[in-house]
């Protein structure tokens, strides 16, 4: 059964719609306000201000992130393995947020009293990915190269995901992570050496 979406939700979800379109700094409560059919005033009964939506979308993302992550550790598996189960999650998160991911992305900045909590969720985060990269490459599980060019790449392949999957009708997500885990594992090159 599908959860009833509270005036807030929808309040939020509408903004990180508003967000990605134009912009965290572009939008006002009144641009909300209007996009929802109501008057402004009517937004602060259920939300205090665009910086506590922006905080709730970004922080809610950074964290479920994080609490993902977290459980995968936990798990006995290869390294590989561990880097499939991480494209699964992004996939999962983006497909179900990409307005959201948005603003993840290109609004993080704007956070004021949250920045410093979440840049240590994202450093905390790359850090994992680091060891987990690092990890494989010691088991010989990955090519031996560099460890943060490796996390580059793979990061903002994930990161960008938000730009590509609303355009995707019909999009089966395990498929979708079965194939960018095998491109971002094994490359384009049709001859492995």
């Amino acid at each position: 059964m599908k959860s009833i979406e509270t005036r807030k939700e929808e309040i939020i979800r509408t903004a990180a719609k508003l967000f990605k379109e134009k912009g965290y700094s572009a939008v006002t409560m009144r641009d909300l306000a209007s996009e929802m059919g109501i008057k402004a005033a009517s937004l602060y009964n259920h939300i205090n201000s665009k910086q506590q939506i922006l905080k709730e979308i970004i922080i809610s993302l950074a964290e479920e992130f994080t609490q993902g992550l977290k459980e995968i550790q936990k798990k006995n598996k290869s390294n590989i393995e561990k880097f499939k189960d991480i494209v699964k999650l992004h996939v999962k998160i983006t497909s179900q947020n990409t307005y959201g991911m948005a603003s993840l992305n290109n609004d993080w900045m704007h956070l004021e009293e949250k920045l410093e909590y979440y840049l240590q969720l994202r450093f905390n985060y790359e850090q994992e990915l680091r060891i987990i990269i690092a990890e494989g490459i010691k088991e010989n599980e990955f090519i031996e190269s560099n460890v943060e060019v490796m996390l580059f790449s793979i990061l903002s392949t994930l990161r960008s995901l938000y730009l590509w999957i609303p355009k995707k009708e019909d999009l089966n997500t395990e498929e979708l992570s079965q194939q960018l885990s095998q491109v971002l594992i094994n490359g384009i090159n049709k001859k492995i050496d």
